[in-house]
């Protein structure tokens, strides 16, 4: 049986780590706020949002599974979301510079026609080094840390800020593919 998929985010990032499943799906941007909730678990605040994105798509489509996601730092007992503005993104990369920081995404699967929905989060502790003033602002004036999570693209030039990870890479990147891959199988979707 052939399903509808659809991908509930905007996120060029995701689409693509989504495409290396081989998978046929459309993307639909869900239109949900993220709202950083620092009174609410990061794992818990992951999968709701998650949760939140597939329930969005999925009232305006009939018959399709639905994939959400929502991706964002958690740092001292704070939350990290995208970057809206160079000066957030300076701001941003001044708090990570030389600490580990842990990059939580939620993820949601919907299946539309019932309802039924399994929703989990993927956790990589990522280590920065110590960036200086000079190499934060050359970083920021490329514009790759706008709309990312805490201000920096693991997959792009943000790679040089990193010494090293511990978990899933794609996960930083915005989406859990192995994680996610076993939670479609339980959909009878299979990738790969």
């Amino acid at each position: 049986m052939h399903r509808k998929i659809i991908l509930a985010s905007a996120s060029e990032r995701r689409r693509d780590i989504l495409g290396l499943t081989g998978l046929e799906f459309s993307v639909r941007e869900s239109g949900v706020e993220e709202k950083m909730r620092e009174s609410i678990p990061p794992q818990r605040l992951a999968r709701l949002l998650a949760g939140q994105k597939a329930a969005a798509v999925a009232a305006k489509e009939k018959d399709a599974i639905i994939i959400a996601a929502d991706t964002f730092i958690s740092i001292n007992g704070r939350y990290l979301g995208k970057a809206h503005d160079q000066a957030e993104a300076g701001a941003m990369l001044r708090v990570l510079s030389g600490k580990q920081h842990l990059v939580v995404t939620g993820y949601a699967v919907m299946d539309s026609s019932n309802g039924r929905r399994i929703s989990g989060f993927s956790e990589t502790k990522v280590y920065f080094r110590r960036l200086g003033k000079e190499e934060i602002d050359s970083y920021v004036k490329t514009g790759e840390p706008i709309g990312k999570a805490g201000a920096y693209a693991i997959q792009g030039l943000g790679a040089a800020l990193v010494r090293k990870i511990e978990g899933d890479f794609y996960n930083v990147v915005g989406l859990p593919l192995s994680a996610l891959v076993m939670t479609l199988k339980r959909f009878g979707i299979r990738a790969l």
